[in-house]
């Protein structure tokens, strides 16, 4: 991103309080649904850590961590990282100001801890990534309004003729996910203090109605938002342009258009028709080529400076973070054929698969933009520690591989049990037997979860050392990072 005519007068004075809160606010979160990703992995491994206690139990916890994961800390990650970028991008403050900002922060967290009682009380709908019951979703539409009115009244009242990709990203995550949780939300509550409702869709139409919200939840929440972060903070901690900026606009049209009809994948063998299935998985392996084509643009970016992912490890995060992209991008469209889905559906490949996006992308990702952004918001001349970055790298990567390696290697392996006949056609296993062949794996599992919560916790003390302005002695090497006023 080249210097334009407007960073040639005075800087525009931007809101950088927002920004800060979401930034904490991500970190914290992130430890939050890591450490009760563990207490849940740590009970299928062992039942007895329900503790017979209805709050503990798997199936209240479950939900709790995958809200925790995807709108808790990627959800802060993506307001910190919009609401940054739109401004910078743009050269002005912040539409509304900062009372309205505040808002936001504010009423998101509300969100998140009015969904979170919900949980371990047992008040859910019981709908894949849309849990929350009627109260809390009326109360995240007024939010999620207020975000697209400051975040697009914020690009048009921009000083930049131009409007960068990484805002087009975002925008379109926005406006997606506003439709999304509207449409599959649709539903009348038993009474109108009661905290129970009913879908105001049945049967197979329910069930399109929320794989068409939950695959897109993945799509425009967890791939589009987070491809804006992508765009604008790679070039930005590498100090190289985008490799190529056509080539990101048709990621961009391509990616929309196809990702909005993919849903109807998680419906193989089901009692939706045979077209639907079929489109559905047509679509997803035409996602293919945009999601490589952005991996591509991501990676290639570094192109000219690739000895600095052996000097910068917020870099090396990021760049990991966009090969994890590209390998769940491939592996997704392949489980989404008719063929191999009847292997991999209903086993834990799927929750490997699931976790290679969530902790290898969207995780690794929200960590180098959050290392990234601390230092620019809270104006020091560097992180605290670059060695403890490296450590909670390598920390990080050696828990992604364990868990989802035993996933898939668990996933595969019920699958095929599952199939498994004997000389006279009946089962060759029963399903205790195939529960008991996942316990080694899930022990595994378990252990790359905690080695995960380990290096997020490594990163908070970074963080808080940082934010205190204090810094650590190490060698030139480890120093190495662009400096945040050069970056702007």
């Amino acid at each position: 991103m080249k210097a334009t005519h407007a960073e040639m007068g005075a800087a525009p004075q931007y809101d950088e309080t927002v920004v800060r809160y979401f930034t904490v606010a991500t970190a914290l979160w992130g430890v939050v649904a890591f450490l009760v990703g563990v207490v849940i992995a740590l009970q299928l491994a062992f039942p007895v850590l329900n503790f017979d206690l209805p709050w503990l139990s798997f199936g209240r916890l479950r939900p709790l961590h995958t809200s925790a994961a995807i709108f808790a800390f990627g959800g802060c990650a993506l307001f910190a990282t919009s609401l940054h970028v739109v401004q910078r991008t743009c050269r002005v403050p912040l539409y509304g100001g900062r009372e309205v900002a505040m808002f936001l922060f504010w009423g998101y967290q509300l969100f998140i801890v009015m969904a979170a009682v919900g949980y371990v009380t047992g008040v859910t709908q019981g709908k894949e990534y849309a849990e929350p019951e009627w109260y809390v979703d009326l109360w995240l539409t007024l939010v999620w309004v207020v975000y697209l009115i400051v975040f697009l009244g914020t690009i048009m009242r921009r000083q930049e003729p131009h409007i960068y990709v990484a805002n087009w990203f975002y925008l379109a995550f926005i406006v997606t996910v506003a439709l999304l949780h509207v449409v599959n939300n649709l539903s009348v509550p038993v009474s109108f203090f009661g905290a129970k409702s009913y879908s105001a869709f049945a049967g197979v139409q329910d069930a399109l109605t929320q794989w068409w919200y939950g695959h897109n939840a993945v799509g425009f929440f967890l791939t589009a938002g987070f491809l804006g972060m992508m765009y604008y903070i790679i070039p930005k901690q590498a100090n190289r342009p985008v490799y190529s900026y056509r080539l990101s606009i048709v990621h961009f049209w391509s990616l929309i258009f196809l990702y909005i009809w993919a849903g109807p994948h998680h419906l193989h063998y089901t009692a939706l028709p045979e077209w639907a299935q079929t489109l559905g998985m047509v679509f997803s392996v035409m996602l293919w080529m945009p999601s490589w084509g952005g991996m591509i643009n991501g990676i290639m970016t570094l192109s000219g400076a690739w000895e600095k992912l052996r000097t910068d490890p917020v870099l090396r995060f990021m760049v990991t973070a966009v090969a994890f992209y590209g390998m769940s991008t491939f592996e997704g469209p392949l489980m989404s054929v008719r063929a191999v889905n009847s292997l991999s559906h209903y086993t834990d490949w799927t929750i490997g698969h699931v976790h290679s996006g969530a902790l290898g992308w969207v995780a690794l990702i929200s960590f180098g933009a959050v290392y990234y952004l601390v230092p620019v918001l809270w104006h020091r001349e560097r992180l605290y520690s670059l060695r403890l970055v490296a450590w909670h790298y390598w920390i990080a990567t050696i828990g992604i591989i364990l868990y989802i390696t035993s996933m898939w290697v668990s996933g595969i392996l019920q699958g095929l049990m599952w199939r498994s006949y004997d000389e006279l056609g009946f089962l060759q296993y029963s399903f205790v037997e195939t529960v008991d062949a996942m316990h080694p794996f899930y022990v595994i599992r378990a252990i790359g979860g905690i080695f995960f919560l380990l290096g997020a916790l490594i990163m908070l003390y970074n963080l808080c050392r940082t934010i205190r302005g204090d810094l650590r002695n190490e060698t030139p090497v480890e120093r190495l990072q662009p400096a945040p006023a050069a970056a702007e």
